[in-house]
C-alpha cells in the first residue's frame, strides 16, 4: 500500500512515524488488542501468529494496514523473530495524508474494496465446499 504513495507522502510518514525497536522475542502486539496504528518493518523480521499458524514478514512489510483506516482489533500476535526496528504509523498521521493527497484516498479506497471483495469471494468458496 505504501508503494502507491508519492515520494512526498512517503517522506512525511518517514519523518513523522515513531521508531520502535524490539529484541528477539519481544511482543509488538497480541491478537485481540485494539489497533490504532500500523507498522512498517524497517529492519529485522516479525512473526505473525494466529491459532497455530505463523507467517514471517521482513523488511518493507506493512503490518496492520486496516488500522490506518478504522478502529479494528489485531487479528494476530506479532513477535520479533530477531532484533527488529519498525516505523509506527498512527492513524491520525495517515488521515493527514488524505487531506494533503486526495488521490491517495481514492486509490486506497479502491484497493481496500478489492481486498474485501476477495475475502468475501474466498469465504463464499469455503462455504460452498463445507456444504458438500
Amino acid at each position: 500500500m505504501l508503494d502507491q504513495l508519492g515520494r512526498d507522502a512517503q517522506r512525511l510518514i518517514a519523518f513523522s512515524a515513531e521508531r520502535v525497536r524490539l529484541a528477539k522475542g519481544d511482543v509488538l502486539f497480541r491478537e485481540g488488542d485494539r489497533a490504532d496504528s500500523a507498522y512498517v518493518v524497517a529492519a529485522g523480521a516479525v512473526t505473525l501468529s494466529r491459532k497455530g499458524a505463523e507467517k514471517r514478514v521482513g523488511r518493507g512489510a506493512l503490518i496492520g494496514e486496516l488500522a490506518l483506516i478504522d478502529d479494528v482489533l489485531r487479528p494476530a500476535t506479532a513477535t520479533a523473530a530477531e532484533p527488529t526496528e519498525l516505523l509506527k504509523i498512527a492513524r491520525g498521521l495517515f488521515r493527514r495524508l488524505f487531506d494533503e493527497y486526495p488521490d491517495l484516498a481514492r486509490s486506497l479506497h479502491g484497493r481496500l474494496a478489492a481486498r474485501v471483495q476477495a475475502n468475501i469471494d474466498e469465504l463464499k468458496s469455503l462455504e460452498a465446499r463445507l456444504r458438500r
